[in-house]
């Protein structure tokens, strides 16, 4: 399994949509306002889609915007959570990839800080 992204979500992550920089997904289509849908599991195999659409700001160049607002709700993510988007290899079909993503929730436990699932 591969990891594609990884980020501790911000107040804006989570109000207004993920923002993953287009150099942590290889070269994206240089189409501003391009949508996309994007099927991801979580770790319970449950199929999620994501409504990306690809947008420019010249602080950081092409990016990816996730309109994943039913998930946040469902999964109660909040500010400091960290999510991981990951690439896998199917297994069934042989070729292809699925994408999983996987919510982690930094608590206090006996003085230690752990990452629980989310």
């Amino acid at each position: 399994m591969a990891m594609v992204f990884s980020k501790v979500l911000t107040a804006d992550d989570i109000e207004n949509g993920l923002s993953i920089p287009g150099c942590s997904l290889g070269q994206l289509p240089d189409q501003e306002g391009l949508t996309m849908s994007m099927q991801v599991h979580d770790r319970n195999g449950q199929a999620w889609i994501f409504s990306c659409t690809i947008k420019r700001n010249d602080s950081v160049g092409h990016f990816l915007s996730v309109g994943w607002n039913k998930f946040v709700r469902e999964r109660d993510l909040r500010v400091d959570d960290k999510v991981t988007i990951h690439e896998e290899a199917m297994k069934k079909q042989g070729s292809g990839t699925w994408i999983k993503v996987e919510v982690k929730r930094k608590i206090r436990l006996f003085g230690e800080d752990i990452w629980a699932d989310v």
